[in-house]
């Protein structure tokens, strides 16, 4: 019986482990997520490597999220011609209010949804404990930074690209 317990223990801490492995962190590449765009277009995330890329989750029901959106809608409308690009990844639910959302914040980057919620893959692949949160990514597709600060953003970009 101690040997089942044992065993049964041994393959509890080896998934853990494994899972917490699983999650991104700086120096990792672009997850190869799918994904559906407001456009039904299905989108590979790591497609978007050899730009500055920051992605944000982000979900329509989220006050912090609308009011940050405004930001980032100013945010990519200076720097989008500059290998820059910025990908919100919407944990909604409910693709009405996504698109609704995005109709009235005005986006014009590219948006992707993952419509499990916190239930999504991406989530417990990226990490996501709140939202908003966002990542960065330089052009090789790298991580370098979590939740950035603008600085490092406009610093990101102005990095000699690959």
């Amino acid at each position: 019986m101690n040997s089942i317990k044992t065993l049964l223990m041994a393959i509890i801490l080896l998934l853990s482990v494994t899972f917490v492995n699983a999650q991104i962190k700086k120096g990792d590449t672009f997850p190869n997520i799918q994904f559906q765009n407001n456009k039904n277009k299905t989108i590979q995330l790591n497609s978007y490597k050899g730009k500055t890329v920051l992605v944000d989750f982000w979900a329509s029901w989220c006050p912090n999220c609308r009011a940050a959106s405004k930001d980032l809608v100013a945010f990519y409308d200076k720097y989008k011609g500059q290998n820059f690009e910025i990908v919100g990844i919407s944990v909604d639910e409910d693709k009405t209010k996504w698109l609704k959302a995005i109709e009235k914040d005005k986006m014009k980057h590219p948006q992707l949804i993952d419509p499990k919620g916190f239930n999504a893959e991406s989530v417990a692949v990226f990490g996501v404990k709140g939202l908003p949160s966002t990542y960065l990514f330089d052009s090789s597709g790298k991580l370098v930074a979590i939740n950035p600060t603008e600085a490092q953003i406009i610093a990101q970009i102005k990095k000699k690209q690959i």
